[in-house]
Order: structure tokens, then sequence, then C-alpha cells
């Protein structure tokens, strides 16, 4: 064989193999960074999900402690957002949101808590929303930990914009 066409053809093939490469690299970044996009978007739509429920929540028990249940209609935006937290929570918090949403209703029909009664349960520590708080807390972190460390770096930069 010709060392021309041999020499031809070994220039013909680096050039494809150097050219497939930098397509085949630019189309695996482009990937991973699609993934990330839609990642970090999945976690921003629950952190704001989760913080829609957790201050609706928080005016129904202080609502709950001084009142009773006179129009059930008050319940109806927290049970919305439980609604749309069934759409992509994980069980761990979807048990946790229908579990303070049945604490709230419960309260409503409890005697009403005095001023004194108010006071030490401030003094109490105890946070009916603790729990769920903490549930979404490890969904998030489960996210991160599957899906790399760039969901805290978001979160960080997100929490000094704050």
């Amino acid at each position: 064989m010709d060392t021309g066409i041999v020499s031809a053809m070994a220039g013909v093939l680096g050039s494809l193999v150097g050219s497939s490469s930098t397509i085949l690299t630019a189309w695996l970044t482009q990937k991973t960074l699609n993934e990330r996009e839609l990642i970090r978007a999945e976690i921003d739509k629950r952190g704001m999900l989760y913080s829609e429920f957790i201050s609706e929540c928080s005016k129904l028990i202080v609502d709950a402690y001084w009142h009773t249940l006179e129009r059930p209609e008050q319940l109806l935006s927290a049970y919305a957002l439980l609604n749309r937290i069934r759409l992509s929570a994980s069980d761990a918090v979807l048990a946790q949101a229908e579990h303070i949403l049945t604490w709230i209703t419960e309260q409503y029909f409890s005697p009403n808590l005095s001023t004194e009664d108010m006071r030490a349960l401030m003094h109490s520590g105890n946070d009916p929303l603790k729990s769920f708080s903490e549930a979404c807390r490890d969904e998030l972190k489960s996210i991160h930990s599957i899906h790399g460390d760039f969901g805290t770096t978001h979160f960080l930069k997100e929490a000094r914009r704050r």
C-alpha cells in the first residue's frame, strides 16, 4: 500500500476520532448540566412548597390555640398544600404533613389556651412543626447526597442571599 494513502487515511481517522471525542465531551457536559438544573429546580420547588406549608400551618396552630374552628374553610389552603405535597414528597414528609393537619384540627376542638398556658407552652420548647421540618430536611439532604454536592452549594448561596 502506498505510504501517501496510509498517511492520508491516518490523518482523516485521527481527525474523526478527535472531533468525535470533542462532540461526545460537549454532549456529556450539557447532559450533566441539564440534569443538575432539573434537580436544582425540583429541590427549589419542594423547598418553596414546604415553606408555604410551614407558614400556613404556623398561622393555623396559633389560631387553634386561641379559638375554636368557626369556619372550616380556614383549613382549605393547608389542605390544598397537603395535596400538592402528596404529588412529590417522600412518604416520611407526607406522613408528617398529614399528622400536623390532624393535630391542628384536633387542637381546634380542644379547650382554648389561656395566656399563662400559652406562655408555658412557649417556654416548653414544644414545636408541633418540628418533626415535619426535620422530615423535609432529611428528604432534601437525601436528594443532595444522591445527586452530588451541587445542591448544598446552591442552598448556601440562597441562604446568604436572604
